[in-house]
Parts: structure tokens; C-alpha cells; sequence
């Protein structure tokens, strides 16, 4: 019982939480976005990225919330193909996102005699080719959820003791296992390419942490870049990620392998799904209220407002 309770304030507080940071992020970046003279690339993947938190925690977090809570249920079987295959696509599309945007950012500081500045995006619109690939890639990968989804029709105390509204119904083992791949291998992908930028990243903010300690003790005056400062914030997502991806892989993992029903398990299994979506865009408000300012502008106004 105490379990349950505890089960409808958090995902509940996630939903809401979650939602509301999300469009504050949006809502942010778009302003920078249209005031902007010139379009960065990286507000666009921000936006983006904000889109489809909101996605994924209005398909996963509010059906979820309305189940802890008791609710009838109101989804037939078209509605749970929906919002399951929606919440599939979203999730992917997370991944992805992210990886491009620890890769553009990881560009973006390289230095200029580096090659990996040929890379930088000339135009924002050019990450709008990948936004657009993210989703036509997790579309199809998550397709078979529209045939092996479908709803429950429980009464209430059913309800109350299984706090679902969707189930799957079995598949046959081959096309389990060819999505089953496709999943693995565009995690892998993205998560390979999100760890290269990564640690190219860690290697140069060290570098210009040196540089820092030697100015410093030249007694020079030096002002970190913004640049730089959203390397920072951008790493600091890639860490919630990391945390939350891993640990919900380690539940899924240890439920799959159970033979016995765990609800402690199943429950945080579910919160997890939810951590990084919520979590994110409060880790960018509160590492810098300032961020899309910094983006927005590399000159004096932008340092001034940050020390």
C-alpha cells in the first residue's frame, strides 16, 4: 500500500516536473532562436531534444500517473498502439538526439587547426536533415510494437493490482530478435559516438584547465569562453543519460531473467524510463540559467551577466 502511494507522488511529480521544465527549455531556445541574427545549431538540437522529452513523458509519464492513481481505463486498442509506439520513438529518438548533441558540441570547441572543424555545421537548417533521419530511423525500427501491442480490458480491482492499461502479446522469436538487434545496434552506434565526443571533450576542457592554472599563476586576467562553460553543461547531460539508459538496461535486465514478479523492481524499472527526460532539462536550468544567453551571444554582455 505505502508502495503504491509512493508510486503516484513520484510519477506524478516526474510528469509535472518534467513537462514544465521541458517547455521552459523550449520555450527558451526558441525565443534565442527567433531573436537571434544568426541560428545555432545547437539551440535547434536543444529545442529538439525538449520536444521530445515532452513526447515521451505526456505518452509514458501522464498514462502511467492516471494508472498508479486507480483510474478506469481509457485507452482502447488503438490508443495504447499509439502512445506505446510513440513512447518507442521518442525514447530512440532521445538517444540520438543527444549523441548529436554531445558531437556538435564536441565540434564546436575543437580547435581551429583541427580537423574536426570542417565538420561544424554551416547552417542550423542542416541539422534539421538530421533531426528528420532520427525519426524515420526509430520509426521503422520500433514498427512491430503497432501489431504486438494491444490493450487491457480489466475492472477495477484488476486494475489496481496490475497498474497497467497495455500489454504485448507474443511475437514470433525471429522478428523479436531482428528489432531486438536494430535496437542494440543503434544504441550502440549513437552511445559509441556520444563517448568518442565525450572523452574528445574531457581532453580538451583538461587542456584548457591547465591553461587557466598557468594564467593564474602568471597573475593574467582570463574569462572562460561560453563556449567552453556549455561543454560543460552538455557533458553534465551526457552524464544523466549514461546514469539513467544504464540503470533502467540493469532492471530491464534482472526482470527479464526473473522468474518471480517483483513490483519494487517493475517500479523503478518504470521511473527510470522517465529519469532522464525529467531530470535534463533542470540539470541545463539549474547549471546555467544563462545558457541560451551564452549561445546566443560570445561577446562582453554574455561574461559580464555570468560573473
Amino acid at each position: 500500500m505505502v508502495l503504491k502511494f509512493i508510486k503516484k507522488i513520484i510519477f506524478l511529480l516526474m510528469t509535472t516536473v518534467g513537462t514544465l521544465g521541458n517547455i521552459s527549455i523550449f520555450v527558451n531556445y526558441m525565443f534565442s532562436w527567433w531573436r537571434g541574427p544568426e541560428k545555432k545549431p545547437i539551440h535547434l538540437i536543444l529545442i529538439h531534444l525538449a520536444f521530445t522529452n515532452i513526447i515521451l513523458l505526456l505518452v509514458k509519464g501522464l498514462p502511467k500517473t492516471i494508472a498508479a492513481f486507480g483510474l478506469r481505463n481509457f485507452l482502447d486498442d488503438i490508443g495504447c498502439k499509439i502512445i506505446v509506439y510513440l513512447e518507442r520513438v521518442a525514447r530512440g529518438v532521445s538517444i540520438c538526439t543527444s549523441s548529436l548533441l554531445t558531437v556538435v558540441q564536441a565540434i564546436i570547441i575543437s580547435p581551429r587547426a583541427s580537423g574536426w572543424r570542417r565538420l561544424r555545421p554551416k547552417s542550423a537548417w542542416h541539422i534539421l536533415l538530421f533531426i528528420f533521419f532520427f525519426w524515420i530511423l526509430n520509426a521503422l525500427i520500433s514498427v512491430n510494437i503497432i501489431h504486438s501491442i494491444t490493450s487491457i480490458n480489466l475492472n477495477m480491482s484488476q486494475l489496481k493490482s496490475e497498474d497497467n492499461y497495455c500489454h504485448f502479446m507474443l511475437e514470433s522469436q525471429k522478428t523479436k530478435w531482428i528489432f531486438l538487434i536494430l535496437m542494440v545496434l543503434r544504441d550502440a552506434v549513437f552511445q559509441g559516438a556520444m563517448g568518442g565526443a565525450s572523452g574528445y571533450m574531457v581532453s580538451l576542457l583538461h587542456k584548457h584547465h591547465q591553461q587557466i592554472f598557468y594564467l593564474q599563476k602568471a597573475k593574467l586576467l582570463y574569462r572562460t569562453p561560453p563556449e567552453l562553460r556549455a561543454a560543460h553543461s552538455v557533458l553534465l547531460l551526457m552524464l544523466c543519460f549514461l546514469f539513467f539508459y544504464w540503470i533502467n538496461c540493469a532492471f530491464s535486465l534482472f526482470l527479464s531473467l526473473s522468474l518471480q514478479y517483483n513490483s519494487l523492481m517493475i517500479y523503478i524499472q518504470e521511473i527510470m524510463v522517465l529519469g532522464y527526460a525529467t531530470f535534463s532539462p533542470l540539470v541545463l536550468i539549474h547549471r546555467d540559467a544563462l545558457l541560451g544567453e551564452c549561445w546566443h551571444s560570445l561577446d562582453d554582455q554574455c561574461t559580464h551577466h555570468n560573473t
